[in-house]
């Protein structure tokens, strides 16, 4: 801990008058400051052990949190990166709402994307203002993806969408709790409206136990220190936090970076839809540009200005600190600027089902205009889409209505001195995780026939690209249906130092009699019947430095793993191996030359 830097800093001295100085000391307000993060913490992991749905139990797709009464982000429990700093557009719009109408035992419900939700309709957020003595000190706040929503597709959300009101239910910042009694009118309303209400409403319910799970611990912890001190101990809180992102602001080096790249398209057949970046860095800010991006799209890879704030958010972390602890004083020094209108900064009503193919792609362009110059911190270009998918239809045992949605995994690029890693999520879902074979096969009509690593040799470098993942899914019912959105297809993970792009994310259909249709980025609703395998192919990361520098017995490590082919050595990394005894017979001579 860095005392000589709290003690002196100014701002916080202020915020302590002389009543709270003798009942507390930087100590106390460490204990508190660490009391507020495990409360965080335990929200999280109540609402995961209540919920229904395995998206959110098993992925883990959601988020919990605290912030302060003007909505600051104290400490979010963090399953999805992109995540962060969306429990404060929600606290925010609230407040904007009902500031003069909140009340002890209130419950807002939102998941309004143009109206602080940020996201998709799928992502439903709730809200509870915490009172102590009287006065508003604090809001817990959730957010977490519904398996169902309702809308003109079952799981909520498509690849062919044209306006949001096609997308499901819309909570336009309503109360779902007045005073502690249920608006049980509003219950019915989602019960009639979702295709799995035991599922929805269940997750509602977890979301309702991790709020009153927040305000409880808030409570004790006034009650154990005192009010003063606790609301002390939040402006302790978040001075300090941009204190150390400030500090480690100074760290690199100032200047202006741009970088592009192309979305591939809308799902409906647009695009490409090209993003456009430009990053200045100074001692003092840290300034993120998206304009002359492409316009918002007919079709629903949109997404509006607090979902990209939060993608953003990422990369500032990656940039900075990537261990810091998150709260909204870490972000004081971030601006981010996008055009209203863009693919990036959407409006009202434009289609925001898979904004994760615009909301990650920003973020991922923006990385790239940094990668050059902190290698050490930020690697080559990675799958970058959630890759996610949703699969339907009927039990073969019970003939009971299922329904499969969740993310995959893939390759993420090399960096300085390091191999990609395989077979992690992207950037937008972070600590995130599949469904087990075990759950799927057990609670759904579907068999694995396949979960493998995808070694296609793509992403070469001195630092080789991480592989992604194979998965294939069986129908064992006829007329189930699959929907999927893969971004990067078109336009793979890019190399950084002279590495080699990486490979596509892809989905291909192999029928029952052996034919193969695809390969696909999007698709909607197409039609499985029993036998049939849907195989989801993610992609290999970009490559970090020429191939021709590359280790010759790395190189070889990789042919007895599996990684390259005998072929692949030779032809892009110059090594010459024996497949009997795994030798190096010599080298090409453009390796050579490299030498």
């Amino acid at each position: 801990m860095e005392v000589g830097l709290l003690v002196s800093s100014t701002s916080f001295i202020k915020r302590l008058g002389e009543s709270i100085l003798h009942k507390s000391d930087i100590f106390t307000l460490e204990v508190v400051k660490d009391s507020l993060m495990a409360i965080g913490e335990e929200m999280f992991y109540a609402l995961a052990r209540t919920s229904m749905s395995p998206i959110i139990y098993e992925v883990l797709d959601f988020a919990s949190g605290l912030t302060d009464a003007k909505g600051q982000l104290l400490t979010q429990g963090n399953g999805v990166t992109g995540f962060i700093g969306m429990l404060t557009f929600m606290v925010k719009e609230t407040l904007d709402k009902f500031r003069d109408d909140l009340h002890p035992g209130d419950i807002i419900i939102l998941n309004d994307p143009y109206g602080g939700g940020g996201s998709h309709l799928s992502d439903v957020g709730l809200v509870m203002p915490i009172f102590y003595e009287g006065e508003l000190i604090a809001f817990s706040a959730n957010k977490g993806h519904w398996t169902e929503v309702g809308g003109k597709d079952a799981g909520s959300w498509t690849t062919d969408s044209t306006e949001i009101y096609q997308e499901g239910l819309q909570f336009p910042t309503v109360k779902l709790f007045q005073q502690g009694q249920v608006n049980q009118a509003l219950l019915d309303l989602i019960e009639a409206n979702v295709r799995f209400p035991e599922l929805s409403l269940g997750d509602l319910w977890a979301q309702v136990a991790g709020l009153r799970t927040g305000e409880k611990r808030f409570h004790e912890l006034c009650r154990k220190h005192g009010k003063d001190v606790v609301l002390t101990s939040i402006d302790y809180m978040l001075d300090y936090g941009e204190q150390l992102s400030r500090s480690e602001l100074k760290k690199l080096p100032n200047g202006v970076y741009t970088a592009e790249d192309f979305i591939d398209d809308d799902g409906i057949g647009n695009g490409p839809f090209l993003i456009t970046c430009q990053v200045t860095i100074t001692d003092d800010e840290f300034i993120v540009d998206f304009t002359g991006s492409a316009k918002q799209a007919p079709g629903p890879i949109n997404c509006s200005y607090s979902g990209l704030v939060s993608s953003v958010r990422a990369l500032f972390l990656a940039a900075t600190n990537p261990s810091q602890d998150v709260n909204d004083g870490v972000f004081r020094p971030l601006r981010v600027i996008a055009q209203k209108g863009s693919v990036i900064h959407a409006e009202r009503p434009a289609p925001v089902a898979t904004n994760w193919e615009s909301r990650n792609f920003a973020a991922d362009v923006a990385w790239k205009a940094l990668a050059p110059i902190l290698p050490e911190r930020l690697t080559a270009g990675h799958l970058e889409s959630v890759c996610a998918v949703i699969l339907g239809g009927v039990k073969p045992d019970t003939n009971e209505r299922f329904l499969i949605v969740e993310p995959s995994v893939g390759g993420w690029g090399a960096g300085f001195g390091i191999d990609g890693q395989n077979g992690q999520f992207c950037i937008g879902d972070g600590e995130t995780y599949n469904v087990p074979v075990e759950v799927a096969e057990t609670r759904y009509g579907v068999r694995l026939t396949e979960y493998s690593f995808h070694t296609d040799g793509a992403g070469a470098g001195q630092f080789r690209g991480g592989c992604g993942v194979v998965r294939g899914y069986e129908a064992l019912t006829d007329s189930q249906f699959v929907t999927a959105s893969f971004g990067r297809h078109k336009f793979v993970p890019w190399g950084t130092a002279g590495g080699e792009p990486g490979s596509r994310n892809q989905v291909e259909i192999v029928r029952k009699d052996g034919t193969i249709e695809g390969p696909f980025g999007k698709c909607a609703r197409m039609v499985l019947n029993q036998g049939d395998i849907v195989r989801l192919i993610t992609a290999t990361g970009g490559g970090y430095g020429s191939p021709l520098l590359r280790d010759a017995n790395h190189v070889v490590q990789d042919v007895k793993n599996g990684w390259l082919t005998c072929e692949q050595a030779r032809d892009v990394y110059g090594v010459l191996i024996n497949p009997a005894n795994y030798t190096i017979d010599g080298f090409t001579e453009e390796r050579r030359k490299s030498s």
